[in-house]
């Protein structure tokens, strides 16, 4: 899993946990209470019960405070072992549809989201603390399956990349659709027909490709 990467800092004295815990918590907070436009990082600062210069030594301003706070949420993603792939996709799906429910994960994903649109550094630091972040389930679940034998074993190191690129844009992009766009609940018989989709396309794929 890649780690976080606020702002840099000069050398000196180590970092507390502690400190950055409750500043992303405070912003989680700051943004359900306030929304995207009214946060500040002095508000959050006084919500942490941090010195407004210990906040700004770790992120540079609020579009990478907020991106890391949403990427916490995502990072209590977990990949069930629940014996099938099947079973290990609608578990993960529905994790991150509830986290997708939660007023902060809701509030800080779609305003970075279009404030990326006129940020390329922001569209980066949101792929690079979210969406590759999140790919270690894709691998994961990837990888438990072929041990199973429910999917063949990858044989070009390429194009298993893309697969994994193509199946973390399915999934992610449905949900998100779902739950942000649509407003509709990701609940269990939506989430069972996501991962048949998916599994179709996925056994469809390799038998195309004369791999079963």
């Amino acid at each position: 899993m890649q780690s976080r990467s606020p702002a840099p800092r000069a050398t000196g004295r180590p970092r507390s946990a502690a400190a950055d815990t409750a500043i992303l918590a405070a912003t989680r907070a700051a943004l359900v209470e306030l929304g995207w436009s009214k946060l500040t990082l002095g508000d959050v600062a006084t919500r942490a019960g941090v010195a407004k210069t210990t906040l700004y030594r770790r992120w540079a301003g609020k579009n990478e405070l907020v991106v890391d706070a949403v990427a916490e949420l995502f990072d209590e993603l977990e990949l069930p072992d629940s014996g099938t792939l099947a079973a290990d996709i609608e578990g993960v799906v529905l994790q991150f549809a509830a986290i997708l429910a939660r007023p902060e994960a809701q509030s800080g994903l779609m305003a970075v989201i279009s404030e990326s649109t006129r940020d390329d550094a922001l569209r980066g630091r949101i792929r690079e603390s979210i969406v590759e972040r999140q790919k270690r389930l894709v691998l994961e679940g990837r990888s438990r399956a072929q041990s199973r034998g429910e999917l063949p074993p990858e044989t070009d190191p390429l194009e298993a990349a893309r697969t994994a690129d193509l199946i973390f844009d399915i999934v992610a992009g449905s949900v998100v659709h779902r739950c942000l766009v649509s407003s509709k609940p990701a609940d269990a018989a939506w989430v069972r027909s996501l991962t048949r989709v998916l599994l179709l396309g996925l056994r469809g794929a390799a038998e195309a490709d004369g791999a079963v």
